[in-house]
C-alpha cells in the first residue's frame, strides 16, 4: 500500500463527501436504504477511532417525490423549493440511520458566500469543531434554498474540500458513482484508470467531464476539488459509493491524491481558495517577479491599475499586464486611497501610506 493510501487509512479526522448519485435510485428518487448502508460503513470507521464530518448532497433529489415532481427541476425557484423540502427529508434520514448506533447528528447549511467571508468562515469552523467535541455527527450541505449560482457549485465537491481544511481534517474521501479517476470517460472509450496522482505528470492527457442529470458535479468538479484539498495538504481518496466499506477501512479502492508536504495555514488557504475577491490590482513586470518569484510584499510603485470597489482588509486579485491572475492577497488600503498611490515610491508617500499595498504575509501566489 502506498504511503498516501496509508495516510487515508490511518487518518484520525476524516471528511466524507456523499454525492447525489450515491443516495438515489437509477430513476433519480432518494433511497434511504442506500444512505443507511453508507452510515454502516461510516460507523465502522468511527468505531475504529476516527472523527468523521459528512458533506452530503441529495437535498434537491430528496424533495422530488414529496413534491410530486417527475424529474429533477431545472428552474431556480423549483430547485430551491425542492431543496427546502428535501433538506428536511435528508437530515431526518441521516438522523434515523445514526440513531441505530446511538449517535446524534447536527445539520450545518452553508453557501459559498459563508465560506468566503472571514467572519462567517470562522463561525462555521467554530460550530463544526464544537459539534465534534460534543460527539455529534455534523451533516454539512450547501444551503440550496438561498443559493443562486452556488447551486451549480459542483455537487458539494468544492465545499467538501473547503470543509476538510476548515476542520483540519487528515483526509478527504469523495464517494459517488465514479470508482476513480480515468484519463477519459470510462463509459464511452477504452479509458485508462489512474490509481494515484502524485503530481501534474500523472494528469497528462486526462479529459474530465461534466456531471450527471441527477447531480451537478462530475469528474471535472471532483478532480478540481481533489487537487484543491491536496494542495492544501489533505490527502484525498476518490472512490465509488458501492465501495464505501473498503474506502473507509483500508483505502484499497479508487484513486488517491498525494498532499503537498507542508499544510497551508488557515489564513493563506482562505485567501487563496475561499475568499471572494472584491477587486483587482494590475502589476508591472517587476512587481510580478517580486510577488511571485521572491515572495515579497507588493508596494504601490509596482501597481499600474486598480479596479473594483474594495476596502482595506478585503481580498483582491493581483494580475499581470495581460490580465492573468498571478496571486491573491489582503489589501491594506481602500480602492480610492490606492488609486492615488499608483506608481509612487514609498518615500514619496505620506507616512500613513508607506505600508505595503499587500504584505507578503497576506499574499498567496496562484
Amino acid at each position: 500500500m502506498s504511503q498516501y493510501r496509508d495516510a487515508v487509512r490511518t487518518a484520525r479526522s476524516v471528511v466524507v463527501k456523499i454525492g447525489t448519485t450515491a443516495l438515489t435510485t437509477k430513476s433519480g428518487l432518494f433511497d434511504a436504504g442506500r444512505l443507511a448502508r453508507l452510515v454502516e460503513a461510516i460507523e465502522t470507521r468511527m468505531k475504529a477511532g476516527s472523527d468523521v464530518v459528512i458533506v452530503s448532497s441529495g437535498a434537491i433529489a430528496a424533495g422530488i417525490e414529496p413534491l410530486g415532481l417527475n424529474r429533477r427541476p431545472t428552474d431556480l425557484a423549483t430547485k430551491q423549493a425542492a431543496a427546502s423540502v428535501g433538506q428536511v427529508a435528508l437530515v431526518n434520514a441521516w438522523s434515523a440511520a445514526f440513531t441505530r448506533y446511538d449517535r446524534t447528528v447536527g445539520q450545518v447549511l452553508l453557501t459559498a458566500h459563508d465560506i468566503s467571508m472571514r467572519v462567517q468562515h470562522t463561525n462555521a469552523q467554530r460550530t463544526l469543531n464544537r459539534l465534534r467535541s460534543l460527539h455529534a455527527v455534523a451533516i454539512v450541505n450547501e444551503n440550496d434554498t438561498v443559493a443562486t449560482n452556488e447551486i451549480r457549485f459542483g455537487d458539494n465537491d468544492r465545499l467538501s474540500a473547503l470543509v476538510a481544511h476548515l476542520v483540519g481534517a487528515d483526509a478527504l474521501i469523495l464517494l459517488s458513482d465514479i470508482d476513480g479517476l480515468y484519463d477519459a470517460d470510462p463509459r464511452k472509450s477504452d479509458a485508462r484508470f489512474i490509481p494515484e496522482v502524485t503530481g501534474p505528470d500523472d494528469l497528462g492527457g486526462v479529459v474530465a467531464g461534466e456531471g450527471s442529470r441527477l447531480g451537478t458535479g462530475g469528474m471535472r468538479s471532483k478532480l478540481s476539488s481533489a487537487l484543491l484539498a491536496a494542495d492544501a495538504g489533505v490527502p484525498v481518496l476518490l472512490a465509488a459509493s458501492v465501495d464505501a466499506a473498503a474506502a473507509l477501512t483500508d483505502a484499497s479502492v479508487g484513486t488517491v491524491f498525494a498532499p503537498r508536504p507542508d499544510r497551508m495555514s488557515a489564513r493563506r488557504f482562505w485567501v487563496r481558495y475561499a475568499a471572494e475577491a472584491s477587486g483587482a490590482l494590475t502589476l508591472d513586470p517587476g512587481a510580478v517577479r517580486a510577488v511571485v518569484k521572491q515572495r515579497r510584499s507588493l508596494l504601490a510603485a509596482g501597481i499600474t491599475g486598480v479596479s473594483g470597489r474594495f476596502f482595506g482588509g478585503d481580498v483582491v486579485e493581483l494580475r499581470d499586464t495581460d490580465g492573468e491572475m498571478v496571486a491573491r492577497g489582503v489589501v491594506a488600503y481602500d480602492a480610492g486611497e490606492l488609486t492615488t498611490m499608483i506608481g509612487r515610491s514609498t518615500s514619496d508617500l505620506p507616512a500613513e501610506m508607506r505600508r505595503p499595498a499587500v504584505h507578503a504575509d497576506d499574499l498567496v501566489a496562484v
